[in-house]
Order: structure tokens, then sequence, then C-alpha cells
């Protein structure tokens, strides 16, 4: 299996694959893991905004690969220049006087920082800086050296956290309440704050502290019960992550911030809802959480629009706010009352398995999960190649099928299956494919949309359209103890499908929450919102649901894998790495649990020799050092996984 760019679909492909025993090679043309999915620190940033605004072509390194294509085989090209990101425009609104010649902590000299996730960064940081935080694995295991296939370790560093688990396991599974006591008791209360004068954070200091920060390109959430968070327990990937909760859930309206009442005991405990309202809200969700029972109840209002169904249930117009853009959250406009209904019972079903809200983010950002599955491939003898871009596909004229690729070096590599991401494909195989965008901004800012008792806060929130035929925007605020950003800042993503440049569709929402002046402000209104230290727009393009058929020319052993869309969660990612996998084996299991060390049964020839380690009673567990070094065959890569 050869797999082209290590985006999170291809990575779960890789996995899949090299857990049922094929050999996989994966390659990438960037320095990092994830392509679109990636996490970056500051500077790391700073140089893909660069590279993006400059859109440089990259030139062949071996002008002889075409020596290499034999008479009865014809070539398909790849492009070489990524067309996925448009419009990219950055923005410093705080302080950058002597900023030019900072450098960030722990930065090597004269050399571009690209962590795909910057978690070893800020792990080395944190143990010069930060009070030690206990590691989520044993004492062996977070001790354990880097893969020699080349693959980055998943960071074992905790802050406010929680471990994913069988089900059977769950209730014991957060850490939320105990730990964010110890993280934030130095913390100022917001009337504190309010009373001290806002502590000025200046760009030197964001440069400075830029390790701090791990920076997702795509901004998603994982559903507690989603498709995600099932792959991770089962395939047991869930072990190279870990994941805090997202702690509330926060409504736009009349201009105000306010959260959300979703669970029962929030509902009840909320001052925002009357106790009529309450009843209401309580008994219009239970009717969602069961609605497929009472078909009576909806079906004259299948063609009508969710948002005219939630107006004949008697509800108040708060609480159709809160359940049109906080529950369900869906378009106001193009949702159905089914896909309302829908969206509501999956947000209704994930509350309370970690936490009191449906969601978890990875700590150090969503650029982990890639790089999880990517360690699972190449635990089971997967193969990764950085900086290593491909010239073409090989294809034979009389069968049709991809035969090998060329790399950039003219070496000419063989394989049965190709998975190849869409942005590498060439225009002429993409002439019928219409493209979606998604408009998306990253800000950093010095305080959050809604102050509470505790700053360590995750929150979501969806503003509604601001003028009609606009997208609802998506705004996730994660503080610092997700190890994204630096203390005393908040990471705030924004994200909708474009219908302009993505500072066009996003700036408007941006005016509405934040305060971007950089004068000093009069206005009391304007000092009360959080001031934007930094912000960038770019466009992404959303490449989801394109059919196959569309692309022209494509032979029957490629498979097109698509880049990040705009929903929330990563349904659609797992869905189309399973659909590949079963297309090219539908026989195999996709994704299965690795075996436990007592049910493995060693063959006399797949024992190692002694003096590679290993020993020959089955009994006897090999050294973490030699098991590391070791590149044998899959007994050795099944006893290295037992022992991480």
């Amino acid at each position: 299996i050869a797999c082209v760019l290590s985006g999170l679909p291809e990575s779960i492909i890789a996995a899949a694959c090299a857990r049922s025993g094929q050999r996989v090679l994966h390659v990438d043309s960037r320095n990092y893991y994830g392509g679109n999915w990636a996490s970056f620190s500051f500077s790391g940033l700073l140089s893909w905004i660069k590279e993006n605004q400059q859109k440089t072509d990259t030139s062949d390194e071996c002008e002889d690969w075409r020596k290499l294509i034999l008479e009865n085989e014809e070539v398909i090209s790849l492009s070489k220049k990524d067309k996925t990101i448009q419009h990219v425009e950055d923005f410093c609104f705080g302080d950058q006087d002597s900023a030019e010649d900072v450098e960030e902590a722990g930065a090597l000299p004269k050399l571009p920082i690209f962590g795909a996730s910057g978690a070893e960064g800020v792990a080395q940081e944190s143990e010069k800086e930060c009070p030690p935080m206990e590691s989520a694995l044993p004492e062996a295991e977070s001790q354990e050296p880097e893969k020699a296939t080349g693959t980055k370790p998943a960071s074992a560093m905790k802050g406010n956290d929680t471990e994913i688990t069988s089900e059977n396991e769950s209730c014991h599974s957060t850490a939320l309440g105990e730990s964010a006591p110890e993280l934030g008791k130095t913390e100022a209360a917001p009337s504190e704050i309010s009373a001290q004068e806002r502590k000025k954070i200046t760009y030197s200091q964001i440069v400075r502290e830029g390790r701090r920060f791990n920076i997702d390109l795509v901004s998603k959430l994982l559903y507690s019960r989603g498709l995600l968070i099932d792959l991770l327990i089962k395939s047991n990937v869930s072990r190279y992550a870990e994941f805090k909760n997202a702690t509330r859930i926060l409504a736009f309206r009349e201009g105000k911030v306010e959260q959300v009442p979703c669970s029962r005991a929030d509902v009840f405990n909320s001052r925002q809802l009357a106790m009529v309202e309450k009843r209401m809200l309580m008994k219009f969700l239970t009717f969602c959480l069961d609605y497929e029972q009472h078909p009576d109840e909806y079906q004259d209002y299948e063609n009508s629009t969710f948002a005219q169904f939630l107006r004949t249930r008697k509800l108040t117009s708060s609480l159709q706010h809160f359940i049109l853009h906080s529950i369900a959250m869906v378009s106001e406009t193009d949702c159905s009352t089914l896909e309302g209904l829908q969206a509501t019972k999956k947000f209704l079903q994930c509350l309370g398995r970690y936490g009191n809200t449906p969601f978890l983010f990875p700590l150090y950002g969503q650029g982990e999960i890639p790089q999880c599955f990517c360690r699972m491939c190449a635990v089971f003898g997967g193969i990764y190649c950085l900086r290593h871009s491909v010239q073409c596909l090989v294809v034979d004229k009389e069968s049709g099928r991809c035969k090998a690729i060329v790399d950039h070096f003219g070496q000419r590599i063989s394989a049965n299956y190709f998975i190849v991401e869409d942005s590498y494909l060439s225009e002429s195989i993409c002439t019928n494919v219409c493209y979606r965008q998604i408009s998306r901004a990253v800000l950093i800012t010095d305080q959050s949309v809604l102050n509470t008792d505790s700053e360590q806060q995750v929150s979501i929130l969806t503003v509604p359209p601001v003028d009609l035929g606009k997208p609802a925007v998506c705004v996730i605020e994660l503080c610092s103890s997700t190890m994204t950003c630096m203390k005393d800042t908040y990471l705030v993503h924004l994200t909708c499908p474009s219908t302009k440049t993505a500072r066009e569709d996003l700036e408007p929402v941006v005016q509405k929450l934040f305060n971007l002046n950089t004068e000093k402000e009069s206005e009391n209104e304007e000092l009360e919102k959080p001031r934007v230290l930094w912000a960038v727009y770019f466009n992404m393009r959303d490449s989801s649901g394109v059919d196959k058929n569309l692309y022209d020319g494509l032979p029957s052993n490629v498979y097109v894998c698509s880049g990040p869309d705009s929903a929330l969660g990563n349904d659609c990612a797992v869905k189309q790495a399973e659909t590949i996998f079963q297309e090219m084996f539908p026989t195999e299991e996709f994704c299965p649990p690795p075996p436990n060390p007592e049910d493995i049964i060693y063959d006399e020839d797949e024992i190692v020799p002694e003096e590679s380690g290993f020993s020959n009673s089955p009994e006897t567990k090999p050294q973490p050092s030699t098991e590391e070094s070791s590149s044998g065959g899959s007994t050795a890569v099944k006893k290295e996984d037992n022992e991480e």
C-alpha cells in the first residue's frame, strides 16, 4: 500500500492496513504530519503562512525519472503546488516593538520550527518552567524512545484531561473535576480581574512563548459517542493521546454571550430559564431522544425546516434559539425537520459519557489524532517518509491499473494499492469536480468571551448568521490547559462554509465578540470585550463528498481521500477511511484491537534469536531498548505494541 500525504483519512487507512498485515509506505511532501489536519507552534504557523502567501513552485530534483517508464506504461502526473489554501491574511493587534529579534524559547538557531503538533517542544519547555504533571502512561512507557521508523511519539503529558476508555469504564475516566481546582488555584477570579488592570500581552511575548501554542489548521471536536471515539477505543489508539472535556456550550443572543443548559442538571440549575421553560425544554428533549417512536408528531413537518417545526412545539423564542443553534447546531434555513431531530438526538446521546457536554478535545490539538494513527501504523511495520514528494503514478496501458509511483529522487516504487489525497491530483483529473470552500480564522485573545470563576474553560459557541443568506459561524475557544496556547491567553477558532473570502465571512462575527482596536478605548463596552492580540484568516478547500467517478482517468486501484470538511465532528473522515479499506480488503476487519500478550502463541520459527535481545521463552519479555531498535518480523512488532 502506498499512501501519499498523512491527513486523517490516509493515516487511519494506513494504520488499518498495517494492522491487517499489509506492507505500508506512507510518504508526504511536507516536513510535518497531518497535511491540512496539522497543528503548529506559533513560529511554525508563521512559516506556514509565509509559504501559502508566496506559493512558490517546487522544481524537479531529478529530470531523468521519465526513463523509468516503459513502452506499455503511461503516467498520471501529480500536482506539485498546493492549491487548497487561499486568501491567507494575518494581523497583529498587539505591540510589535522589539519583536523582530525575539526568538522562540527553546528554538534551535537558524532552523525553522515545523512541529506538527509542537508536543515535544511544549514538553521540553514544561520540564524547565512548569511544575511536573502526572503522566497518563506507566513510567516505563512514558520514557520509551522514539520509533526507529521515524514517527513522532504522541504526547504523554496531561493537564486537566480525560482518558478515553471502554464503555463500562467511562464513569471513572474523567479527571476533569479532580484536576481543575489544582490547575486554576492561583488564577484570579473575574471580579479580581475587573478590579485590576487587564494584563497586557505583547507580540514579543507570544513569539517567545511560541512553543506553548499548538494551532490547528482545522477546528473540530470529538463527539463522545462519535465514530472517531469508537475507533480510538476499538483499535486502542486512544492510549497515544489525552483528551479534555469541552466544559460549556454557549449561545449568542441579543448581542450577549450566554451559557446554554444542556444536561438535566444544567437545566434545573439554570437561572436563565423560568420554571415553565425548564419543563418545556425537558419535555422536548425527551421527545427527541425517541422521536422515531412518535412519527405522528413530526410527519406533517417532514418537508418543513427544523426552525419551522420548533415554532409549532410551543417553545419560547429563547428555547428555540438554544435548541437550533447550540444543541442541534444546524442551519435555520437549510436544515429539514428530520435532520434537526437527528442532530438533537446525537447531541443528547453523547451527554454524560465523559462529562456534562457531548464533546472532547485532544490535548496539543487536533493534529495529534493523525499522528496517533501514524504511530499505530509504524508499530505494525509501516514506513514513513516526510519531505518526500511524488512525481507521478505509473499506469499499465493494458490493464488500466496503477503499478507504481515515481518519487522526486527518481526512484520507482511498486505497490498494489495507492491512496492519494485530493490536493495531489492535477487540474486535468479534476476538471469535473466542483469544490466547496471553508472560511477559517484563528485568534489569540487575552480573555474569554464569557468570564466565569474558572478560567480553564473549553467553550463552543454558534453565532447565528449576521445577514440573510450567510452561514452560522462555529466558534471554539480553547484555554491554556488544553496545551494549545500560553498562559493568560485563549486560542479561538472560527469556522463556516465560505461565501466570500474568509476575512469577509468572519470579520463581522469577530467584531461582535472581540475588541480589535489597537488604540486605547474609552467605551466600557469595548473594554469588556476580549482583546484580539493576533489573527489569521484563510480559506481551505472542502473536497468531502466528491464522487470518485468525477475524477477523470483514475485507475481502479487508486483511491482518493478528501481534506477536512466544515462539520464539527470527524465522522466523514472515519466513514471514508473504512469505506476505502473495505473496498481493498472486504474480508478483513477494520482496525481490530491489538492482541493481549497472554493470547499470543509464538511458533519456534518466529522467535527472534537471543543475540538480538529476545529470549526463546515466550514468558521472558524483551528489554525496551532492544525492542524499540529491533525491526524484525510481525512477532517483534506485536511484542513491541504490547510492551508499549
